[in-house]
């Protein structure tokens, strides 16, 4: 006890100061306060029950022939320190709140466009939507908002933007065994982050799309030109739509006698 705790309670002990008591709670409530804002930790990750099938088509990268409007953006994190990636179990901050609709509990994807080479990203270089994970919000006020991490494709970077959260459905192959349109050949074009080389199970783009009469489940072949002159396209194996959009689609490798290649042909069974 000191000389003012002494001079406040003559006579007394610790014990016996209501004064001191109401101190010494005061330091443990702002001890326990302290600690909870250093830890500044989002609620413990959990096991995702998404099917595997579902996550990495939800993973998959979409190709981009402009750069997408980015509103929404992860701006940083809740640490000690100045960090650039993210993973579950962070929080991170997005740059609006309930100013802008932002609500306690929506999920959003988080996204960021590759460039290849650092190209520019036009029709003829087109990019690639890598998305990086989604998150949940967990606090907002008027201007900002915490997330929480729910799942991470791969780091979560300061600078990737949100979108709208839905997960897909996985399609069911068309039951067709047609053959292949051999007028109507589109090319492979990329996987995540840039991939050229696929093989069973693999996600990957292709230029054709529902412009061009591609429908989810839809089935096709895979070819490649050995460019030997007076000679037939090799069948390398097959693969089902599982996202179409109007000009691309996104294809999963059903079956590989080799690796797929980027540039190899694809066609459609119709």
């Amino acid at each position: 006890m000191t000389r003012n705790q002494r001079a406040a309670c003559p006579g007394r002990g610790r014990r016996g100061c209501p004064a001191l008591r109401q101190s010494a709670g005061t330091l443990a409530l702002l001890a326990v306060v302290t600690l909870q804002g250093a830890a500044q930790r989002a609620p413990a990750p959990v096991a995702s029950d998404v099917p595997a099938d579902v996550l990495a088509l939800a993973c998959a990268s979409r190709p981009a022939f402009e750069i997408p409007p980015m509103p929404l953006r992860i701006t940083g994190g809740q640490d000690s320190t100045i960090r650039r990636t993210h993973a579950p179990g962070d929080l991170v901050t997005i740059n609006a709140g309930t100013d802008n609709g932002i609500e306690v509990g929506q999920q959003y994807y988080t996204r960021r466009v590759l460039r290849d080479y650092q190209q520019r990203v036009t029709r003829a270089t087109p990019g690639s939507i890598r998305t990086t994970g989604w998150v949940r919000v967990y606090a907002v006020d008027p201007q900002m908002s915490l997330a929480t991490i729910e799942h991470a494709c791969e780091t979560i970077d300061v600078g990737d933007y949100l979108e709208p959260f839905a997960l897909p459905v996985v399609p069911a192959p068309a039951t067709t065994t047609a053959k292949p349109q051999r007028g109507n050949y589109g090319r492979v074009m990329f996987g995540n982050d840039f991939r050229s080389t696929f093989g069973k199970g693999d996600l990957f783009v292709v230029n054709r799309g529902s412009d061009h009469g591609v429908t989810l489940g839809a089935r096709f072949v895979v070819y490649r030109d050995k460019r030997v002159p007076e000679n037939f396209l090799y069948e390398l194996g097959e693969a089902v739509a599982m996202e179409v959009g109007p000009e691309t689609s996104t294809l999963q490798a059903t079956v590989a006698r080799d690796a797929f290649r980027a540039g190899d042909y694809v066609a459609i069974r119709k």
